[in-house]
């Protein structure tokens, strides 16, 4: 299987996607002076790095709070299929599932590790019978976050990942 290579970045690009992931709504205008180049040229830089597949896509973060979704509930899964048939079923139930926000395959004791948002503990009962109605599960367990310490949607952009 032949590896992918990461894109060749260099500081001008990191100072955009820095700057872009900080607020992406700015001016190109703006932008490009923030990053000390010409319009254009920010412009042109922007386009190649979603052309890269780098920016994926330009999005607005909204407040959970504010959307009465204040509960962030952490489900390990683990399951005893491990088989294609049963892989595509639980990804074709937690995409009909709009509260499951992340899912992550997992190495260890954990094979599923979910990140929910809804808005009470009512809410994620309801979305708990739906996992289950939908998928075979062997245990399903839920921990409930007390308090959000860190909260960043921005990638670090690593000076190993960039060229001079």
């Amino acid at each position: 299987m032949e590896k992918k290579s990461s894109p060749e970045l260099d500081r001008q690009d990191s100072r955009i996607l820095a700057a872009l992931q900080a607020d992406s709504s700015q001016a190109i205008a703006e932008l490009a002076e923030t990053v000390g180049l010409s319009t254009n040229a920010c412009w042109r830089r922007i386009k190649r790095l979603e052309e890269l597949g780098v920016i994926r896509g330009r999005v607005a973060l909204l407040d959970p709070e504010k959307l009465r979704l204040g509960v962030t509930v952490f489900v390990s899964v683990r399951t005893n299929e491990h088989n294609d048939a049963w892989l595509q079923q639980f990804d074709a139930a937690v995409a009909q599932i709009p509260e499951v926000v992340e899912l992550y395959r997992m190495s260890g004791d954990i094979d599923y590790l979910m990140k929910i948002v809804v808005a009470d503990i009512a809410h994620y009962d309801r979305v708990y019978k739906r996992l289950i109605k939908a998928v075979r599960l062997t245990d399903v367990s839920s921990s409930f976050a007390m308090e959000q310490m860190k909260y960043t949607t921005a990638l670090p952009v690593l000076d190993s990942t960039l060229r001079d």
